[in-house]
């Protein structure tokens, strides 16, 4: 089955409960993701509370890239719903994180951005099962692309298809 297949697969129904296009509805949960990346981001560098955060994005920032230049709206279920996975399960994700890091690294010594990718992914690893770990994968080694050089984004894929294989025993 190749990959858009698969994804049409895993969508349908929501797409079927939204009653829109497949290719709006991609592009709002890519926009969730895109956001809950920076809404990660914001609370490390702030110390904001995830509450605090996500009440921000959701009255001024969903649906905004990182130039501020806007873009599909945002699937505001999917980005509050990362968001407080990765607060929910954020000892069990940076556990998972360190121990497919090098020997002797810590998490601190991972640029903040890719900190952020890294936890959304892994968060929703734990909290979507209905969707793939290709779909997961695909979708935040993309975001890695937006913002980094080809081998921060290869790094990022190699730590998440490691992840999603302590995450997702059996997948």
């Amino acid at each position: 089955m190749s990959r858009d297949a698969e994804t049409t697969e895993e969508i349908r129904p929501m797409i079927e409960s939204q009653k829109l296009p497949f290719d709006v509805v991609r592009a709002r949960r890519a926009g969730a993701r895109l956001a809950a990346v920076q809404a990660l981001y914001k609370m490390e560098q702030t110390g904001e509370s995830a509450k605090a955060v996500i009440r921000e994005f959701m009255e001024d920032r969903l649906g905004f890239g990182p130039d501020e230049e806007p873009i599909e709206e945002a699937d505001p279920d999917l980005f509050k719903s990362v968001v407080r996975a990765v607060v929910e399960h954020q000892t069990q994700i940076d556990t998972v994180l360190l121990a497919r890091l090098s020997k002797g690294w810590k998490l601190s010594r991972l640029d903040a951005t890719t900190r952020a990718i890294l936890r959304g992914a892994a968060a929703e690893m734990i909290e979507h099962q209905e969707l793939s770990n290709a779909v997961i994968l695909d979708e935040y080694v993309s975001l890695a692309h937006d913002f980094f050089e080809t081998t921060e984004a290869s790094f990022v894929n190699a730590v998440l298809d490691n992840v999603a294989k302590d995450l997702r025993k059996g997948s």
